[in-house]
Order: C-alpha cells, then structure tokens, then sequence
C-alpha cells in the first residue's frame, strides 16, 4: 500500500519530517524517500530501499544533509518517491499513495504528445512520475490534479511539496486516508494519526474525498472542496492500520475488538482458549475472548528482534520461509488444547495450512480459526493490498472453480453471508486448510464495528460492491 507524512513549520522540520515518516513503516516495504524545500538551497531529496533494511537506519545518517521548514516524506510499496518537478507550476516535489491500473494507456498517451519519462525503476515506468505529468498538463494544480482523478483507473491520494506550502489531495472516492494534525507554529498532514501523538500533534481533521488543501505552517487554505460520494478501504480497520490509528475518526483496534467480540458472543464452538496470529489478529482475539469466555494466550508470538516489519524477498521460496520465520508457535501452550486462532484474512491460504500442519505438531487437539473479515471474493482493483495478479489466486475462487467449473460462477451467491453457496465454500476452506472449523467475519459485524454507513465503506473485495474506475458519481468530467 504505502504511507506518507507532511510537515510545515515556522522552524526547522527535519525531526518531526523523520519520525512522522517513519511511523507509516508498517505500511510499505520497497522505498522511502524524503524531501525538504528551504528558500535558498532549494530542494533536498533522498530515497532509499527498505528491502534489505529499515528506514531509520537508512536516513539517519544524512539527516544533516536536509534544511528547510517544510518537507514530505514516503512509505513505498511501488516505485521510487518523491519525484522532483521543474513545470510551468513552479517548482515542485511529489509523492503519492496510488494504484494505476491503466498506467501503459496513459503513458502512451503523453508519449504521443511528446512527453518523455524520465524516473524508472527496473525497465518500469514510475507511476508517481506519470501522476506528475498528468499534474503538469493542468493549468493549475487544482486542474492538474483533477486531471488524475479523470483519468487513472484504481486511486490515487498525493502528497505536493512546494515553495509555497504543501498541497494535500485524497483520492477521489477517499479510499485511503489523510487527515491533517496541528501544533503550536506547525501543521502536519499523513496517512497515519500514528504519527501525530508523540510529535505534539493534535488531529484537526480528516480530509473528505476528492479534497484539495494548501497546508502553511500559520494555516490551512480549501482549494477544492470533498465530493459527496465516498468509498474508504474497509481493510484499513481489518489488516493495514496500525492499532493507535484512527481512519475517519474510528480506531482501527477499537473495529478488531469489537469485531471479535460480536463473533465470540455469536460462536458455540467449544475451546479452552484463543490466540491472535500476529499483529493485526490479535485485536480480534482479545475481543473474541471476551466474547467468548474464554482466556486469552499467546501461543504464537511474532520473533520481533530480527522481523519487526514486514520483509520481501524477490523470490516465492525465501517469501514462504520468512513467514514461518517471522512466528514462533509456543508448544507449552498448544499441548493438548482446543485453540482458536484470530488471523485478520486468508487470501491464498498457504500460510495458513502450514501454521495448522504446525499447531497440531506441536500437540493441538483441535485447531479453529476465526477471520477478521469476510472472505475475499474478489481481488482489489483500487489498493495492492497483496501480490496476487489474478482472481484465481484466490482460495476461494479456487474452490468456487472446482464447485462450478468456473471461478467466476455465481460469485453474488458465494458472497452472501450464510447462503448455501457461502456455506459450502467456506466449509471446503476449512477442509482444504487442515482446520478443524473456519469461521469468517459476516460483513455486516464489520460494518456496524466500524460505524460508518456502509455507502461510504469499500467492501469490494469481499461483495464486489464498490464504484468501479469511471463509473464513479465523483468522476471530475
């Protein structure tokens, strides 16, 4: 996915630049990159790669070398940012949380008007820099940027450093976040409200989706005002956010626990105790365990020393290893136990089966998982929240496929909570998981969790539902 961070100050503002860039970590696991404006040396921009290291052990060595009272700052999971812009708009940097899905269309296109790219990464165009040139082509940024949201297919919200403040613009239907934090003599504007308490911070505001704003150390100016229509990431709450962060004001450990504690309640399975698989499963555990009545244990613990954020490797192989490096099962724990184990989704499942095949090694009597989520019907054509490149990667269109002859057979029947379709599919997961049951979260748990309504949710991944590219109420034409 990705994260970044803002900060415009009266005063020097690489500290608060550092950390507040590094608290969206747990967002992204390729680049980082950071860039300060001062009005006489200019711009001063550094990026990295993180998969072979950490952002702070990357920067801070040349922390030094950035001077200025404004910066921006990412978390990649794409290409290399921010990008620096010499345009008729001025001077300018940019960095961007996106996925463009149509990006070869739209490159040939500004070929054909005899743009050029500059900024690749493995013979790869830089999708940040095709937002820059698509910025370019307006007349103003608000133009420019508006000009984005006509023309790619998935989302983009974008960071603007300028010599004239920092420009904020969320995604047209607000599928990720920004929200806007304020102290004495600065503003500051992220992914993540992480972020903001331990740099003085106070949150301000969400901005709404399809907003532009000019963040100035003295103030906050509305280029363009939010849409009306609205589709934020559910796995936000579910997987990405980190547990302190708030998304539209709702905390993010606040939707796990109540999530699970709705499904304990609800569950009559029989078990002497729950663990979470870390990190993002285990709100859910301890509010199943209230639910539920039962203790909650750590039998699996994240190996925190050596793997404190997610890790990468290129190759399949060295992927599925570091997964099982990453957890520790506790045996002590598992002897003999009925467990249940909270994990936030299960997408191909193959991690999954090997922690089962794992558990019942180490002693487990039974072994049940319990899902954050609904299961995932669908792929996600707006955010990467995982490396599958087709439907078919999926578990359940794997099983949907051997049911039906067809992955794409009756999907509205195997995505309605409790039909007989859904029944099956899920009981077949279970089977083909080695799980003694599986339970996921019913979608309408995770709406009334989350509090919003659930026209302003994305749910696509799970139901389909959500405005699909330009058949957006929101689209700028």
């Amino acid at each position: 996915m990705g994260g970044f961070f803002g900060t415009i100050s009266v005063k020097e503002c690489i500290n608060d630049l550092f950390y507040g860039t590094d608290y969206n970590s747990h967002l992204g696991t390729k680049r980082a990159g950071m860039v300060t404006f001062d009005a006489e040396k200019g711009f001063s921009r550094s990026i990295h790669s993180l998969e072979r290291d950490y952002f702070r052990s990357r920067f801070e060595s040349e922390l030094h070398t950035f001077v200025g009272r404004s910066g921006i700052g990412v978390i990649s999971d794409t290409d290399p940012q921010p990008i620096l812009v010499n345009s008729h708009l001025g001077r300018y940097a940019v960095v961007t949380v996106a996925k463009v899905n149509n990006m070869r269309e739209i490159a040939d296109e500004l070929l054909a008007e005899r743009m050029h790219f500059s900024e690749m990464s493995a013979n790869n165009i830089n999708q940040t820099e095709l937002i820059a040139l698509l910025i370019n082509m307006g007349n103003t940024f608000t133009d420019g940027i508006n000009l984005v949201y006509k023309k790619i297919k998935g989302s983009c919200s974008m960071l603007i450093l300028t010599e004239d403040g920092i420009i904020a613009a969320r995604d047209a239907l607000g599928r990720t976040s920004i929200v806007i934090g304020q102290k004495e003599g600065a503003h500051c504007v992220t992914t993540e409200t992480t972020s903001m308490p331990n740099l003085d911070y106070k949150v301000v505001r969400d901005l709404g989706p399809g907003e532009i704003v000019r963040l100035r150390a003295d103030g906050i100016e509305v280029m363009q005002r939010p849409f009306k229509c609205e589709q934020i990431c559910s796995f936000l709450w579910v997987y990405y956010g980190f547990p302190a962060s708030d998304y539209l004001g709702v905390n993010s450990e606040y939707v796990r626990e109540e999530s699970g504690k709705v499904m304990g309640a609800e569950d009559n399975t029989e078990a002497d105790c729950v663990c979470g698989i870390p990190d993002s499963g285990v709100g859910m555990a301890i509010g199943y365990a209230e639910g539920h009545n039962i203790p909650y244990k750590r039998a699996v613990l994240k190996y925190t020393p050596t793997w404190p954020r997610s890790f990468t490797p290129g190759q399949q192989s060295q992927r599925n290893l570091v997964a099982k490096m990453k957890l520790i099962p506790n045996g002590a724990l598992l002897k003999d136990q009925r467990m249940v184990f909270c994990d936030d989704s299960i997408v191909r499942g193959t991690q999954l089966r090997d922690n089962v095949r794992e558990f019942y090694d180490y002693g487990a009597k039974e072994v049940h998982a319990r899902i954050s989520c609904p299961p995932l019907v669908y792929s996600c054509p707006f955010i990467g929240f995982t490396s599958s490149k087709s439907d078919l990667e999926l578990i359940t269109r794997q099983v949907i496929k051997d049911f039906e002859g067809d992955p794409n057979a009756k999907l509205e029947e195997y995505a309605r909570t409790n039909s007989p379709e859904y029944k099956r599919m899920v009981e077949e997961i279970g089977r083909r998981l080695g799980l003694t049951s599986v339970k996921f979260n019913k979608i309408e748990t995770l709406i009334k969790a989350i509090g919003l309504p659930k026209c302003r949710i994305c749910t696509h991944c799970f139901d389909g539902s959500s405005y699909y590219f330009q058949d957006s109420p929101n689209d700028p034409s």
